[in-house]
């Protein structure tokens, strides 16, 4: 038996990358998996390679600023699999400048699909598990630059510490319904986007890493995993940093 075994998770910006590490553990660990994604077609296709993982999954297009749409896929996930058990808040975008040069437009983006995003979910998430009355289990995947702060990154930062604020007090609103709200920091994680970055930028970052290597996406995924299961059933408000030591 899995560690999620009869459980349903959705994990939203699951297409690719960090997300869709996340849902391919989480399957295989149990779970049935929605992939909620805002490219509808990507989002499918992931969801095709889990089912030859043998994980049953299924996706739907759903851009997290809009309510009714993240409403959708928790229903979604309902109709095909059952009540949702496990919310994995995942799904971000970035729009990097300085501060002196970035735009108004980039700042709100930022903040509206992370933080609203994150908050859409866990809103509409926890109802269901209200309703369903076995509780749940809600992820909120951060970043060390909550913690810390990136140059060129305002909206992103702000963004990502907003979203330990939005853990914690929907972890205190939730524990009685027996619904835990935790969040994860990744640090340097290698994926696409890290490696595209300039060689000096990764060596410099590097060196801020006590482990002296970069974070695999399934690092992240089982730290997820342990948040998403029973293994952490006394756990809530809590932020787990996978970092490999940085800026501890």
């Amino acid at each position: 038996m899995g560690l999620l075994e009869g459980r349903s998770a959705v994990v939203t910006g699951a297409a690719q990358g960090i997300g869709y590490e996340i849902a391919r553990v989480l399957g295989e660990a149990g779970a049935s998996v929605v992939i909620g994604d805002i490219n509808e077609d990507a989002a499918g296709q992931a969801a095709q390679r889990l089912g030859k993982l043998d994980i049953a999954a299924t996706s739907r297009r759903c851009d997290v600023t809009d309510e009714d749409e993240v409403a959708a896929l928790v229903a979604h996930c309902a109709d095909r699999f059952g009540p949702v058990g496990v919310m994995v808040n995942n799904a971000g975008i970035t729009r990097d400048a300085t501060l002196r040069k970035m735009a108004v437009a980039d700042f709100r983006a930022v903040i509206d699909v992370h933080l609203t995003g994150a908050w859409n979910g866990t809103r509409h998430a926890a109802r269901a598990m209200r309703e369903h009355g076995h509780g749940g289990s809600i992820v909120n995947i951060s970043s060390i630059s909550g913690k810390v702060g990136n140059f060129g990154q305002t909206n992103y930062s702000a963004a990502k510490a907003g979203l330990i604020g939005l853990t914690k007090a929907s972890a205190k609103e939730l524990a009685r319904a027996g619904v835990r709200v935790n969040a994860v920091q990744p640090g340097l994680i290698r994926t696409a986007m890290t490696e595209a970055m300039p060689r000096e930028a990764w060596d410099a970052k590097m060196t801020e890493i006590p482990m002296a290597r970069a974070g695999e996406p399934a690092e992240v995924a089982q730290a997820v995993l342990f948040l998403a299961s029973d293994m952490a059933s006394y756990i809530t408000g809590a932020v787990l940093e996978v970092t490999g030591g940085r800026y501890m």
